[in-house]
């Protein structure tokens, strides 16, 4: 009893800090919810703010602003959302067809390579070359293109922002199809080419079908964070030239929070999110446990 009193005692030391971070950081932070209900002022705090109960809420949805960039939020997570299982499921599927390990694994370490950037040093690089002295328009001089400012595109910036965020991912978002693959029967291929089919033929009724639950369950548990379109990204490349089109949910509440002080707003927008993501997560685990037999506990 007392060896296993112990060994509790460690295992809780060891959680200890994690508990510690959340509390901090999530728990207590929640107080600031009633800002939502409130027209808060700093100088007068929680308890001394005149409560306006769902005053902001329909302040909110009145601003044209706010449905706009709703808009953005779900073109941009969406995207990103689809892309991120086609892109990384035909280049896993490509990946496995390399017979030669030395490549494969050299293939696979460059494309893990981005994964681990941030998007600091990233968003570096994505300007540089999309900037007017950028590698594109040097390219495009060559063959008399006239130069362009290609981040001040609104209709430019949301594509670059998802394909960007795809090139970023897909190299480390395939390593689940690559472990999904191994754990399909190798007989069913042999058997296939006893039968005269060709590579082609044993992906297209060998291969998709024995990933179909593995894209099924990424799919319906990526519901849960449709409403995170990539704030690090985006807010590291875009600028007032491009909010028509990539000014999403967090960087507006980040610019209505502490750029214009509008605390009660910008608490309401977050507060509308994590309600949403909230239901969407709980969603999207009902439907993996429904469609594809998984479950947290």
């Amino acid at each position: 009893m007392k060896k296993r009193i112990n060994v509790q005692f460690h295992y809780g030391l060891m959680v200890a800090p994690g508990l510690v971070w959340l509390l901090l950081f999530s728990i207590i932070p929640m107080v600031g919810i009633v800002m939502a209900f409130q027209d808060y002022n700093p100088g007068r705090g929680y308890w001394g703010s005149e409560w306006v109960g769902l005053e902001n809420f329909e302040y909110l949805f009145s601003m044209s602003d706010a449905r706009q960039v709703m808009i953005n939020t779900l073109i941009i997570a969406v995207s990103k959302m689809v892309l991120n299982l086609i892109i990384p499921l035909a280049f896993a599927l490509l990946l496995n067809e390399v017979r030669l390990v030395r490549y494969k694994k050299l293939i696979q370490t460059i494309v893990y390579l981005p994964h681990f950037l941030s998007w600091v040093i990233l968003a570096s690089i994505v300007l540089s070359i999309f900037g007017y002295r950028g590698v594109v328009n040097t390219i495009g001089g060559w063959f008399g293109a006239e130069g362009r400012i290609w981040m001040n595109s609104a209709s430019f910036f949301r594509p670059l922002v998802i394909w960007s965020d795809v090139w970023k991912e897909f190299g480390y978002n395939a390593v689940i199809f690559l472990a999904a693959l191994t754990g399909i029967n190798p007989n069913l291929y042999e058997a296939a080419a006893i039968d005269g089919a060709g590579r082609w033929k044993s992906i297209w009724h060998i291969t998709l079908p024995g990933l179909i639950s593995t894209v099924v369950l990424l799919g319906v548990l990526g519901l849960g964070s449709v409403l995170n379109a990539g704030f690090d990204q985006i807010f590291n490349l875009y600028n007032p030239m491009v909010y028509s089109t990539g000014d999403i949910l967090d960087t507006w509440v980040y610019r209505m929070g502490l750029w214009d002080l509008q605390f009660s707003l910008a608490t309401t927008a977050g507060l509308l999110k994590s309600v949403v993501s909230f239901v969407l997560i709980v969603s999207s685990y009902i439907m993996a446990y429904k469609f594809a037999d998984y479950r947290v506990f």
